[in-house]
């Protein structure tokens, strides 16, 4: 199976997590030239206040997930670093329940692998991951990476 297209998925809290899911994506996608598509999810609430701090004009008739995500700070800094890796980037967006739009953007840009990363869990719940990683473990048409953040 050759690796053409991955899935970055993002949401609120991988901000943290930016070095780790740059390393990593670059380590995969890097050797097989595959593209990323930087994927954030908004929640509705997400999506407004996104909106809202970004400065888009509020009289616009309606401002695209794709073009809110594409200024979000998170997906700007990871598209700099894949960029400076001669990774090629493409950016996708969507508002819903994060697990299952990811879900929806693997199948959209026809991913052939999702990255998605999660926070550091205690020793006993390292057995079980987050509601998104799971959902996104279970129903992706594609293999998933799951990246956790840095235990520094």
């Amino acid at each position: 199976m050759a690796l053409e297209t991955v899935l970055l998925a993002l949401g609120p809290s991988d901000a943290e997590r930016v070095d780790r899911l740059a390393a990593e994506t670059i380590d995969i996608a890097g050797p097989s030239g595959a593209t990323v598509v930087l994927g954030h999810v908004f929640t509705e609430s997400e999506y407004e206040r996104a909106v809202d701090r970004l400065g888009f004009d509020p009289t616009a008739t309606e401002v695209s997930p794709q073009e809110v995500a594409g200024r979000h700070a998170t997906v700007r800094e990871l598209a700099e670093r894949l960029e400076a890796a001669d990774v090629d980037i493409a950016v996708g967006g969507a508002i819903g329940d994060h697990g299952e739009s990811i879900v929806g953007l693997a199948e959209e840009s026809g991913a052939d692998m999702v990255i998605v990363g999660g926070r550091q869990r205690s020793p006993a719940g390292k057995a079980v991951f987050g509601s998104t990683a799971q959902t996104v473990m279970l129903s992706a048409p594609c293999p998933v990476t799951f990246v956790r953040a840095d235990t520094s």
